[in-house]
């Protein structure tokens, strides 16, 4: 075959799968727009991608389990969900398709197949939709924000109905607030319309309206004035951390959860989703918090390596993006070192995180250290995990455990197992996954008694969304899932 031929054949090949592409698109917008069906790869989020992203998801998704899944794969399986008549799910088809590869013998058709995957699909209960208030409105609320609104859908989970600030709710504030939801110089543009309507005192985003109310005391506030009931506050302010503080949102009627964006204080329990979520009852406990960004990132990974090889000790260095508790400029600030110009300079910090650990994984009480370097960048961070082991390993061994965990089992949105070795901070943002574990990165001492893990986090986005999965479990609208 010429030179010539060969280049045509693959042209050919392209649009092919461009065009299966396109079919594939369509197919995951219509299950979820009508049926509340999400479709995922390997956690990847596949609605509003366009057709190169989900091509090059696609490329990952071969790579990660060394297998080959073709575009053309997941639409064969993607039609076959389609025609089988499911309630609201999360379906991972990177794992069916993974599956299907392996277990194509005992089935005729892919409709057969995904028939007997998710048959437990059928049993899963009705789910009653919760409304829920944004109570603050800095980076993390209008992540939040942006994610409650981009996956909607026909609203049968999560439904944003009001933004909490303080001060003045007049033209020029309220457009200032559209305006930071509509543009992030980090995250870029939201994909969607945000209009500010100074006669509703509202946000109206994709056409659905969000009240912004302006309340100094969350106890003040009479939610059922705005038809909102029973709903959950997230609070983001990080002004109310202890029981006593963040149980003033209860009293304010039409309020009934309360779940606190930063790290709980006292008897309030920091949970990481994913791995003790289900120690905390939804039915018995009405105030949570969802720990800190650090905490989700280093926690998933820690309660793999304690599983599979147990800690003896540890230390965690956190180096991370600065916040906006930094100085832009050299001023006076109440912590050390955090004065100084936060583009300027690498400031070491404390973090908490190795003591919080321990509130999500009891096992680890007392073992672990932990500080932190706050560095030029506004986002996306980097935990170093320096760990003495019970039991010996390899750079081999540790890294196939933890892509184990990252394929299957309850942390698998909790990991992104990353194999390629040019990965730098910036490639990382926009992650939905709170821990990113480098493989291409891990050290391990000649005796395998030590191991240094590299753990990339975006400490916003992927928080953000830890946050919403906790409130889904909180609010008890958590859909069949298959990962």
């Amino acid at each position: 075959m010429s030179f010539n031929e060969t280049y045509e054949k693959e042209l050919a090949f392209q649009a092919d799968r461009r065009r299966a592409t396109v079919e594939f698109i369509k197919i995951v917008s219509d299950l979820w727009y009508d049926n509340s069906i999400e479709i995922v790869l390997f956690r990847n989020q596949l609605i509003d991608r366009n057709v190169s992203q989900i091509l090059n998801l696609h490329e990952y998704a071969g790579e990660f389990v060394q297998k080959p899944i073709s575009i053309f794969d997941s639409v064969e399986i993607a039609q076959a969900i389609k025609t089988l008549d499911f309630p609201p799910a999360k379906l991972d088809i990177g794992k069916l398709t993974y599956e299907y590869h392996l277990e194509d013998e005992k089935y005729n058709t892919a409709t057969a197949f995904v028939a007997e995957k998710l048959k437990d699909a059928k049993n899963n209960i009705d789910i009653t939709p919760k409304d829920v208030v944004l109570y603050g409105f800095g980076r993390i609320g209008r992540l939040v924000a942006r994610e409650l609104m981009t996956r909607t859908g026909k609203g049968s989970q999560l439904r944003l109905r009001a933004i909490v600030t303080r001060g003045d709710i007049n033209e020029t504030i309220l457009e200032k607030r559209a305006s930071l939801l509509r543009n992030d110089s980090v995250h870029g543009e939201f994909p969607g319309t945000v209009i500010a309507d100074l006669k509703s005192e509202a946000l109206i985003i994709n056409g659905t309206t969000v009240k912004v109310i302006s309340a100094n005391k969350p106890e003040d506030i009479d939610y059922t004035m705005h038809g909102i009931n029973n709903a959950l506050v997230i609070d983001n302010t990080g002004a109310f951390r202890s029981e006593e503080e963040l149980g003033r949102h209860l009293k304010a009627k039409g309020i009934d959860k309360v779940l606190l964006t930063a790290p709980g204080l006292g008897n309030v329990p920091n949970v990481v989703y994913g791995v003790n979520q289900k120690d905390h009852q939804p039915d018995e406990l009405s105030i949570f918090s969802a720990a800190s960004c650090t905490t989700n990132a280093i926690t998933p990974i820690l309660k793999v390596i304690e599983d599979s090889f147990g800690v003896k000790s540890g230390h965690l260095e956190t180096i991370h993006a600065y916040t906006n508790d930094q100085n832009l400029v050299d001023n006076m600030h109440k912590k050390y070192r955090r004065g100084r110009a936060a583009a300027l300079n690498m400031v070491i910090t404390e973090t908490g995180a190795g003591k919080a650990v321990a509130k999500a994984l009891p096992t680890l009480e007392g073992k672990l250290t932990s500080n932190a370097i706050r560095v030029p960048v506004p986002n996306g961070s980097l935990a170093i995990l320096n760990i003495e082991l019970e039991n010996k390993t390899s750079v081999d061994g540790v890294n196939a455990m933890v892509k184990k965990y990252a394929l299957e089992g309850d942390l698998v949105e909790q990991i992104k197992f990353e194999l390629s070795d040019e990965l730098v901070s910036s490639d990382i943002v926009g992650s939905s996954a709170p821990a990113i574990y480098d493989s291409k990165a891990t050290i391990v001492r000649e005796d395998g008694k030590n191991i240094i893990l590299y753990i990339w986090y975006d400490n916003e986005y992927g928080y953000s969304h830890q946050v919403i999965r906790l409130a889904k479990y909180i609010a008890k609208v958590r859909r069949f899932t298959y990962y």
